[in-house]
């Protein structure tokens, strides 16, 4: 396992170390060779980005905060009405038959148009963000559980049931423990949106965030400050991602092929 281990950790090193390359090469074309005017904002140096971010992390960080604070209420909210609404749907097929397709149509409509609708009925943009998050993260939460809740064997059940186990014995102590790997599946795909939504949100008239941070510097054509924040965002979404990657190896020590069995129902 740590010969394994060791070689991810080696080829993840290779590819960075690729990818950094390639973007000072195309970067370094674009100025020098094709000498395209607006190379600086296409696309920069890599190690201008970094500079900028290190000189401005203050700031950054702090706009980061905000939006990463909201972005993760949201995503606890929507995590607990996914797992709920699993439940529902698992405990009647009449439910899942109807309340299914109501959710897959929610996705359907544009985060761009749903939040000012939402801003609109709040008057609040911290819970405007908290709700779009929350919106964000309960569907691929509550299809991931569903699935690990249907996954489990009849047989299993069968066997809780002839010694009169009641129905919440069974999901607490057969159900829910054979579905966290599902749910963290879930969780992995939705924390990374949820922040994503919640920057959308800072652009549509916030006063504080990551977003209003990228908007700005867009306006004031500041392309370094610009990629320094896209940065910043992406930092962001590592970290909800591996936030919740921490959480499952916590929650979840004994279950070292959790993420495959779980990602076979992405």
């Amino acid at each position: 396992m740590s010969v394994e281990r060791n070689d991810r950790i080696f080829v993840g090193i290779v590819w960075g170390i690729v990818i950094i390359g390639l973007w000072e090469v195309i970067a370094f074309l674009l100025q020098n060779v094709f000498q395209d005017p607006m190379a600086a904002t296409k696309l920069p140096y890599l190690h201008v980005i970094i500079a900028t971010f290190i000189q401005n992390a203050g700031a950054l960080l702090g706009a980061g905060l905000v939006t990463f604070s909201r972005a993760a209420a949201g995503f606890l909210v929507g995590g607990i009405i996914g797992i709920i609404l699993a439940v529902i749907m698992s405990l009647s097929k009449t439910v899942e038959r109807i309340g299914l397709p109501y959710l897959i149509i929610s996705q359907m409509i544009p985060i761009l148009a749903l939040a000012p609708i939402i801003f609109n009925i709040v008057k609040d943009m911290d819970s405007a963000r908290i709700i779009i998050a929350a919106y964000i993260t309960f569907f691929p939460v509550a299809i991931n559980m569903l699935s690990g809740l249907k996954a489990v064997e009849r047989d299993q059940k069968d066997l809780l049931y002839s010694v009169a186990a009641s129905q919440v014995e069974i999901y607490y102590k057969l159900m829910f423990p054979f579905s966290m790997p599902y749910l963290f599946t879930g969780l992995k795909i939705a924390a990374p949106l949820a922040i994503t939504a919640s920057i959308l949100v800072d652009m549509l008239g916030s006063s504080s965030g990551i977003g209003v941070k990228i908007l700005y510097a867009l306006y004031s054509n500041s392309s370094n400050i610009f990629w320094a924040a896209v940065l910043t965002s992406a930092l962001m979404g590592i970290s909800g991602y591996y936030l919740v990657v921490l959480g499952e190896k916590v929650l979840l020590p004994w279950n070292k092929t959790s993420s495959k069995k779980g990602g076979d129902n992405v």
